[in-house]
């Protein structure tokens, strides 16, 4: 750091860089202190006595000292904006953004990536390969050596070749590039994979551009998606893309975690999945990997959890299939409004249509564990109902059963598919529309409502929606839980929140 003096000298201020001050306490070169520890600031004017008192460089944040109109300021927090104010007010300076770019060794000594397209003349020294012999194809006569070297590396027949400029003879470069070059744009080439005259027509990127939702490990969280933006970038500024960023979205997932270590194949904790689809199948697999924790988590492995999902899904099965006769009676096009159907049917409606609603939600941010929470407090509901022949409790049933198994289908495709084709459907359940939840049903007629004593939770009493605070104060005196609380005692106050709690003062 530099201070200028009026009388035009200029002075070093290494008080605040460890390298510097060990150099500057070397060769007597005078230090100022300019940045203090906000507890330490004495005085604004910290004197030659302060400063030579210094063992060390004092790097953080804190109060400007010696710094003329911008003592006491802190240095971050309105120091900084205020000095650069300073500087274009009086012509002799502004603020600027310093980035801290690094080459970027795309050069790797392997056999798969693109060919780097330069040739080696001995007469013209490196010369890049003309647009017209581009792209330059990597052999597929080769063979790996046991040394893990390249195989082109010492291939005559790909190394060998003509200087474009020259014509004499001349060697290829061997190394490929880093697969980032490729992969850093390619679903650019997706839009248009047929475009024989460019990476991708123009109008389909613009239609397609960009990228609604990007899902990587977090090894990618810098790399992959840095190039991307890199290369989008880039592509814009040529005209090819219309788009400055490549992607909307996105969503890191965690890693795999087990016995307290990231799985990897080097630590020997991994847990090959072909074992455990054998025993407990693929869907069971599938819905213990989503279940276990929230996709951006990371998943804490544990043999028992799948085998809890397994079970649910045993569960789910024997219901269905054990119900098949009266599933098959209902019809969902025809069911009963919700006035119209006895208490426990009308709950499980609102339950079904509830689920589509929390599921729906669930999915749209990625939160696959409590999509199956919401699947499994639906088939807790539907099993611990005893329905009865008749057509209204069988539509309801086969309503409730279609909607778990079509919002389960993303997730364990293949015990669904089956159990959907076992209810009679002709179709395939892939090919079905996704259940729609209907408004009616997702009005509640009741609500529950918790009773405290004295703050504490003792009771809780379901009463109409439109009760009025009468009735629901009456409701709660009259509960048998709450009476073991208040018998006896004078009730000083009753306080109602509607739709929510009552708090009975004692």
């Amino acid at each position: 750091m530099l201070i200028e003096y009026g009388s035009g000298a200029i002075m070093s201020v290494p008080a605040h860089d460890q390298r510097d001050f060990e150099f500057a306490r070397k060769y007597d070169i005078p230090v100022m202190q300019v940045i203090c520890h906000e507890d330490e600031v004495r005085d604004v004017t910290c004197n030659e006595t302060d400063n030579e008192a210094m063992d060390t460089a004092y790097t953080g944040d804190g109060v400007m000292v010696n710094s003329g109109p911008f003592n006491g300021l802190h240095n971050r927090k309105e120091g900084i904006a205020r000095v650069i104010d300073h500087l274009k007010k009086n012509g002799i300076g502004e603020g600027t953004v310093n980035y801290r770019l690094r080459d970027w060794g795309i050069s790797r000594q392997r056999y798969w990536g693109a060919p780097i397209p330069v040739v080696f003349c001995d007469k013209c020294g490196p010369v890049r390969v003309p647009d017209d012999q581009l792209p330059v194809i990597l052999p597929t006569d080769i063979k790996f050596a046991e040394s893990g070297k390249s195989p082109i590396a010492t291939m005559d027949s790909f190394i060998n070749t003509s200087c474009p400029k020259c014509g004499g003879d001349a060697k290829r470069e061997t190394d490929t590039m880093d697969t980032f070059m490729c992969s850093s744009w390619y679903f650019n080439r997706y839009t248009s994979p047929r475009c024989e005259t460019a990476l991708a027509d123009k109008q389909d990127v613009d239609y397609w551009a960009p990228v609604d939702q990007y899902v990587g490990g977090i090894e990618h969280a810098v790399l992959h998606l840095l190039y991307a933006r890199f290369f989008t970038k880039f592509l814009k500024d040529i005209g090819a893309v219309s788009v400055a960023e490549p992607f909307s979205r996105l969503l890191t997932q965690g890693m795999v975690v087990k016995d307290g270590a990231k799985m990897s194949k080097s630590k020997g904790n991994v847990v090959p999945l072909d074992k455990m689809c054998e025993k407990y199948g693929a869907d069971a697999t599938r819905l213990f990997i989503l279940f276990a924790a929230p996709p951006e988590r990371d998943l804490e492995w544990d043999d028992s959890g799948i085998e809890g999902a397994s079970r649910f899904l045993n569960r789910l099965h024997r219901f269905v299939t054990g119900s098949l006769a009266l599933i098959k009676k209902g019809d969902t096009e025809n069911i009963a409004p919700l006035d119209g159907l006895p208490k426990e049917l009308a709950s499980i409606r609102r339950a079904t249509h509830k689920t589509i609603v929390r599921v729906n939600n669930d999915f749209n941010r990625f939160q696959f564990n409590t999509v199956i929470a919401a699947i499994m407090e639906l088939l807790n509901g539907v099993t611990a109902l005893k329905f009865d022949d008749s057509v209204n409790s069988a539509s309801v049933l086969r309503e409730a059963v279609e909607t778990m198994l079509k919002v389960l289908q993303p997730i364990s495709p293949h015990v669904t598919g089956e159990l959907w084709e076992m209810t009679g459907h002709a179709t395939d359940l892939l090919d079905e529309p996704w259940p729609r939840e209907d408004e009616t049903c997702l009005v509640e007629d009741e609500a529950l409502i918790v009773v405290q004593v004295n703050g504490k939770l003792r009771g809780k009493i379901t009463v109409p929606v439109d009760a009025s605070k009468d009735f629901v104060q009456n409701a709660a005196l009259d509960d048998l839980k709450v009476k073991k609380f208040i018998e006896g005692k004078e009730i000083r106050k009753v306080i109602v929140v509607p739709g929510k709690l009552v708090n009975i003062v004692v």
